[in-house]
This record gives structure tokens, sequence and C-alpha cells, in this order.
């Protein structure tokens, strides 16, 4: 083969490499490549063909169609066209759904997490507790993992918890978050003393058990403080709990049982009847009733128009 020397300081519309047929436009990338100090020191002891060899060894991935990988399209594009795949996310697109406590209420399942974003997505705030590496012996190595405990919440009653293991961190980072808002959950609060102002602690005791860890919170009187280690402290601030004294024992050091006990203390905390739940119980429509003409409707199809030739008389 005939190489040619590419001399890279008069080059301005093209590199010309083996022949006037390779051709490499500068409207795209950024030629040429800057070369580190000891491979110019190396180029300049061979001969042009092999300097032209070196050279074009740098440019072939740009000249195959840019830098290898895949392209990826944005996501915020695909998060926009949002199509529904349940009657639950059709009634939250249609805006005939604008809060969570009309899902708890006839306690709708949520399998898509687009519904929380449209709900309460603009107040969501999310944490990575741990990434942990995780291990599997096989016949041929070990498969190492990796796994993420993720809380979401909006500092306004609702809190969610995530676990996800995947091969890489960027995946299961992903895929923890999407878990997270799915186990969103309603967290209700109340008093210590006179019911004054806002909610600000747990309305009663209550305890939450996950392995050995057993975590208890009991309600604190106004300006406490969220009395509490490291991890529950932020649970339960993202559940928007501000005074509470929490106490735990066994094996706290394994965080993932350890936030997972204060998020069934915080799930406990609608299951306890006080005298507020005495009153009779006024049942109203399920959603899926309530809009069954827009759910059972079927989307109008274009109309096909053909012409039809008829025959003069």
């Amino acid at each position: 083969m005939l190489f040619e020397w590419i001399k890279t300081k008069q080059i301005d519309k093209s590199y010309l490499i083996q022949n006037t047929t390779f051709q490499l436009p500068l409207s795209k990338y950024s030629f040429p490549p800057k070369l580190p100090s000891f491979e110019k020191s190396l180029t300049s002891k061979l001969s042009k063909s092999g300097r032209a060899w070196c050279i074009w060894t740098r440019l072939r991935p740009w000249y195959r169609g840019g830098p290898r990988g895949r392209r990826r399209t944005g996501r915020s594009e695909e998060e926009e066209k949002w199509v529904p795949v349940t009657k639950l996310g059709r009634l939250v697109r249609e805006a005939k759904i604008r809060s969570l406590e009309q899902i708890y209420l006839p306690s709708l399942p949520i399998k898509e997490y687009q519904i929380i974003d449209t709900l309460i997505g603009h107040k969501l705030k999310d944490e990575v507790m741990k990434i942990m590496p995780v291990q599997k012996q096989t016949r041929a190595d070990q498969r190492t993992r990796f796994k993420a405990f993720v809380v979401v919440g909006d500092t306004d009653g609702h809190v969610g918890l995530g676990v996800k293991c995947s091969k890489e961190v960027a995946t299961v980072i992903r895929g923890v978050i999407i878990l997270a808002k799915l186990s969103v959950i309603p967290v209700r609060r109340g008093y210590w003393g006179n019911k004054i102002g806002r909610p600000h602690t747990v309305p009663c005791k209550v305890t939450g058990k996950c392995g050995s860890v057993t975590a208890r919170m009991v309600p604190a009187p106004r300006g406490a403080g969220i009395v509490a280690a490291r991890v529950p402290k932020k649970v339960l601030q993202f559940a928007g709990i501000d005074d509470v004294f929490k106490s735990s024992r066994g094996s706290t050091k394994t965080l993932g049982n350890f936030v997972k006990a204060t998020f069934e203390c915080l799930l406990k905390t609608y299951g306890f009847l006080t005298p507020d739940f005495w009153r009779e119980t006024r049942f109203v429509k399920s959603p899926y009733q309530e809009y069954t003409d827009l759910l059972t409707a079927k989307p109008i199809s274009k109309a096909v128009i053909t012409e039809v030739d008829q025959d003069e008389p």
C-alpha cells in the first residue's frame, strides 16, 4: 500500500490517507487530534508511511462514524411521551385524579412510576443511602453485582424505599429510584399534646422490625427534633416528621435492615385505629366506577376516505 505523508499543519478541509477517496470532514469532529509529547518523539523517528499509519490508527474511530459506543437518545423525550398502560395512569393523565389520597383511599395499586412524577414529582427528593457489592459463587468464578438502597419523599407525608441489585452502578441507581417511587406510602402525623398548629410527630408509639433490627418511635414534644441515628433521621425528614424519639436494637450496622425497619414503622402509622377514625365511614365510588365511561371509550380512529370511480352515464 502507498501511504501519503499527512501535513497536519496545512490541512484545511480533509485528511488524505492512502488515497484521495479517504476524506474526513472537519465540520463534525475536531481535527487534528492532539498527540502526546512521547508520541510526537516516536513518530518523528519513523518513515513517512509509518507516521501516516500512526495518525490513521488514532483517526480510525472518527472516520467510521464517530467515537465508539451506543448512540443514546435523550431520556427527556421518552419521559414526555408517556403513554399510560393502566386505567389509573389514564385517569392521572386526563387530570381526573389530582392527589395521591384519591389513590390510597380505595387501595388502588400503582404500577407506573410516572403517576408519582405527575402528582408529586415537583416536590419529590431522593437520596442514595448505600451502594454495596454482593457476590455469588458460581462454578466458573464469583459473580459480583451492586445493591443499592434509595429513599424518596416530598417532606409532606409521603415516603418510599427502593432496593435493587444489578451488574452496573448506573443501572441499579436508575432502577432503584423507579422502585422507590412505586413504593411510596402515606405517613400519618399527629400531635404530642394539644392539637395546636400543624401535625409534627407520629400519632402514637409504633414498632417495626426487619431481621435482627427492631425500631421504635415515640411521639415527642414540639421543638425536640428528630432524636435518631443518621440513617433513620434522613427517612423521617423525607416523611415530613419534625419531632420524634426513636430507639433501636439489634445489628443496626446492617443498613439495609435498619432502613427497612424504619420504613415499616412509618407504614404502621395508619394501621392503628384511634378515636379520630371512629366516625361513620361514608363510602364513595372508586375512580374506576366514577369514570367508567372515560375508561371504556375507545379512541376515535381516523376515517379513511376512498374515492369511488363512478361511471358516467
